[in-house]
């Protein structure tokens, strides 16, 4: 039996398996009031770093991306249904991604974090992993460490691909910023929440 795979900051491991599951989770600090409602989605971009259309941006408004590649189980708005599991999850099939998209970003936000007066530093526990959906194992994992004491947004990590062959980069890079911050990033447009 292998052992999962414990990622730091910047490791880059290389993906051996097709059918994923990219699992989120976190709890709320104990004592910090009101309920947090994390958002993950999920923007597939191409060579440019810019997503092809508005429907390669993967979220709980649009949970399929229309190369079939990417399901998003659903919005979970207060952390409460995963009881110390995954509190939300993508689920991906490598081989139906579209050929233009490059890189998968995996980010968490918080929504309405503004209105709320949270941040990152009021949530502790956050991790993303990655399950062979083939064996039910989770392969690799990268643990948030870090205080993000101020951010309202993270970029948790990303599947990109080199030389047709997908890595996970465990990116952990965080922001004073919302999802439509994400979104003006990688998308000109507008997208409907």
């Amino acid at each position: 039996m292998s052992e999962v795979i414990n990622l730091r900051k910047g490791d880059k491991v290389a993906v051996g398996f097709t059918n994923i599951t990219v699992g989120l989770g976190w709890e709320p600090n104990e004592g910090t009031g009101g309920t947090f409602d994390l958002d993950v989605s999920a923007i597939m971009i191409d060579e440019k770093r810019k997503m092809l259309n508005k429907d390669y941006f993967v979220f709980y408004g649009n949970l399929n991306s229309p190369d079939g590649a990417l399901t998003h189980t659903g919005d979970d708005p207060d952390g409460s249904s995963s009881d110390g599991d995954d509190d939300e999850s993508i689920i991906i099939d490598i081989t139906k991604v579209n050929p233009n998209v490059q890189e998968i970003l995996f980010v968490v936000t918080i929504d309405g974090a503004a209105d709320k007066k949270q941040n990152f530093g009021q949530v502790r526990d956050s991790y993303i992993r990655l399950i062979d959906n083939n064996t039910g194992k989770e392969v690799m994992k990268y643990e948030l460490g870090e205080d993000f004491s101020i951010e309202t947004g993270i970029e948790f990590g990303r599947l990109y691909r080199r030389n047709n062959e997908w890595k996970f980069d465990a990116s952990g890079v965080g922001y004073q910023e919302d999802l439509a911050f994400f979104l003006s990033k990688y998308f000109t447009g507008t997208i409907q929440k």
